[in-house]
C-alpha cells in the first residue's frame, strides 16, 4: 500500500479479482438477521471463499521489541503489510481492546478504564458480526480488565479466557472455571492449534482471536528464555532527558531510570520470544490445513509502553512509546501478500472495520475507524486517556492530536468512576506541543512560556478547535 492511495495497482486488482471470483456463490449465502453483507464485487459472503480471520493482540508490547518477534514479523509484515504509523486510540489495555472489537473510539463505546469493560455494548463488536454471519469464532487469553472470570464472552462458540498471569493460572474454558498448569502463552498456543485443527471437518470460516499476556508486567518468559541474552539498549534522549521543568507536573515527578527501563525491556523480550514461537506454531499449522492464503492475520499490541521516557515506566501518557504499537497485516488471497510497506496514520480503531470488510459485511452500527483496504488517509488521529478516580499522582485526563509531523496535547480537570463516568469541570489544566520533525522525542514543549503570538504562529487555536471537534465526534 501506499500512502498517497491506500493500496497499490496491483494489490487492488488482486484483492478485487478474488472477491469478485466469488460473487455469484455469494449471492446464494443466507444473511442472518441484523448483518447486511456487501455487495458483489465489493466483497463476499461465500462460506467457500470469505477469509479466515486471525486476530493477535499482544499485551503492552512497545513498537521498538522487532528483535524479539521475527519469526513473527518475517510472515505478517514480510509476506503482507508493515504499518509504520501504527498506533492505539487509548494507550490503556480494556479500552483499547474495546476499540479493536467496536472500531469506536473510547468516548464513544464507554470503556474510559480498565474497571468498566462490562460497559462495552457487545452487539457492536466484530465477533457479534462475525458469529452471526456463519462464522466459527474461537477466544484463547486475555479477554477485557475486569471481567468477572466466570462470565462466559459474548459471541464466542469456543474459548479459553485468561485470568491475567503467565504460569499456573486461572482459566474459563468453555464455560468452566479451573486452574490450568503451565506456562500461559504455551497454552493459548495449544489451544489455538486444536481450534484450528476443527476446521479440517468444520467448514464454516473461523475468526480466532488470539491474546496473550506478553508482555505485560511482571513479564515473566518462559523456562527456556529465562536467561536469554538480549541486544544491549543504551536509551533514547527522551530518556535521559535532564530539564523537564516544561512537562506537566506528575512528569516532573517522575523518577524512572535508563537501569530500570534496561531491566524492563530486558523482561519485556524475554516474554516476548514465546509469543513469537506460538505465532510460527500457528503458521505451520495454517500451512498444514492448506488455510494460509486465504487467511487475514493481523498483529497489533494493545498499548505501547515508556521505557522510563521523561522518567515514566508504564503507559497512559500522551508521548509516542505510549500509544505507537507494532501492526501487521497479511491476506494473500485478497492481494495483501507481498510484503510492502504502508505509512498512513492507523489505529486500533481500523482493525473491526478492516475484517468486516474482508468478510463481506456491513455493520449495522457506528464505527471511528476505516478499512485498512481502503484508500483512505487520515492526517492526524484522535488519542485520548481519561484519570480514574480523584487520588494524588499520575496523568490526568488527557487527549491528543497526533500527526507525523506534530502533536498537541491538552490536560483536562476530568476524571472518571470506576465504571467510567465522567465527573469534572473540563477546565484545560496544561498543554504540549511538539514538532515531531525537529524533535522526535518530544523534548522540548513548545507552549512553555509562549507568547500568544507564537501561539498563533504555531497554529495552535486551529488545533485546540479540531480537537474539540475530534472529542464530541
Amino acid at each position: 500500500m501506499s500512502e498517497s492511495t491506500g493500496e497499490s495497482r496491483s494489490q487492488q486488482v488482486g484483492r478485487r479479482g478474488f472477491l469478485a471470483g466469488a460473487a455469484a456463490v455469494a449471492a446464494a449465502t443466507a444473511v442472518p438477521v441484523g448483518v447486511q453483507l456487501a455487495s458483489a464485487g465489493t466483497a463476499s459472503a461465500a462460506g467457500a471463499s470469505r477469509p479466515n480471520i486471525l486476530l493477535i493482540v499482544t499485551d503492552d508490547q512497545p513498537k521498538q521489541t522487532d528483535w524479539a518477534i521475527q519469526k513473527t514479523i518475517d510472515w505478517i509484515a514480510g509476506q503482507g503489510v508493515k504499518f509504520t504509523n501504527g498506533h492505539v486510540a487509548t494507550p490503556l489495555c480494556a479500552p483499547s481492546r474495546s476499540s479493536v472489537f467496536s472500531g469506536r473510539f473510547a468516548h464513544n463505546h464507554g470503556v474510559r478504564n480498565n474497571g468498566a469493560s462490562h460497559s462495552l455494548d457487545q452487539n457492536t463488536t466484530v465477533q457479534r458480526y462475525l458469529k452471526q454471519a456463519g462464522y466459527r469464532t474461537g477466544l484463547f487469553g486475555k479477554y477485557l480488565n475486569s471481567w468477572t472470570l466466570a462470565d462466559n464472552p459474548p459471541h464466542f462458540e469456543e474459548w479459553a479466557l485468561l485470568q491475567p498471569g503467565f504460569n499456573n493460572a486461572n482459566w474459563n474454558v468453555n464455560g468452566t472455571v479451573q486452574t490450568i498448569s503451565g506456562y500461559t502463552t504455551n497454552i493459548i498456543k495449544t489451544r489455538t492449534l486444536d481450534f484450528l485443527d476443527r476446521s479440517a471437518t468444520d467448514s464454516r470460516p473461523w475468526f480466532a482471536y488470539v491474546t496473550p499476556y506478553a508482555s505485560h508486567e511482571p513479564n515473566v518468559p518462559a523456562a527456556k528464555y529465562a536467561d536469554t541474552v538480549v541486544p544491549a539498549w543504551n536509551g533514547r534522549p527522551s530518556v535521559t532527558e535532564d530539564d523537564r521543568s516544561d512537562k506537566p507536573g506528575y512528569i516532573q515527578d517522575a523518577t524512572a531510570t535508563l537501569a530500570d527501563a534496561k531491566a524492563l525491556r530486558t523482561r519485556q523480550l524475554r516474554s516476548l520470544l514465546s509469543v513469537d514461537d506460538a505465532v510460527q506454531a500457528i503458521r505451520d499449522k495454517l500451512v498444514a490445513l492448506g488455510q494460509l492464503d486465504n487467511t487475514l492475520v493481523i498483529y497489533i499490541g494493545d498499548n505501547g509502553y515508556t521505557w522510563a521516557d521523561h522518567g515514566w515506566l508504564r503507559k497512559g501518557v500522551p508521548y509516542s512509546p505510549a500509544h505507537e504499537v507494532p501492526f501487521y497485516l497479511s491476506w494473500p488471497a485478497g492481494g495483501y501478500g507481498a510484503g510492502t510497506v504502508d505509512h498512513r496514520i492507523v489505529a486500533n480503531i481500523d482493525i473491526a472495520p478492516t475484517i468486516l470488510d474482508a468478510a463481506g459485511i456491513t455493520p449495522d452500527t457506528p464505527q471511528d475507524g476505516n478499512s485498512l483496504f481502503s484508500t483512505h488517509s487520515r492526517d492526524h488521529l484522535l488519542v485520548e486517556w481519561w484519570k480514574q478516580g480523584t487520588a494524588a499522582g499520575g496523568p490526568p485526563t488527557w487527549s491528543s492530536y497526533v500527526a507525523k509531523d506534530k502533536q498537541y496535547t491538552e490536560y483536562y480537570q476530568l476524571h472518571t468512576d470506576a465504571d467510567g463516568t465522567v465527573s469534572g469541570t473540563g477546565q484545560v489544566k496544561f498543554r504540549e506541543y511538539y514538532d515531531l520533525v525537529a524533535d522526535p522525542y518530544q523534548l522540548q514543549n513548545l507552549l512553555y512560556q509562549a507568547t500568544p503570538q507564537q501561539e498563533q504562529a504555531l497554529g495552535i487555536p486551529a488545533l485546540a478547535a479540531q480537537l474539540a471537534a475530534d472529542r464530541s465526534a
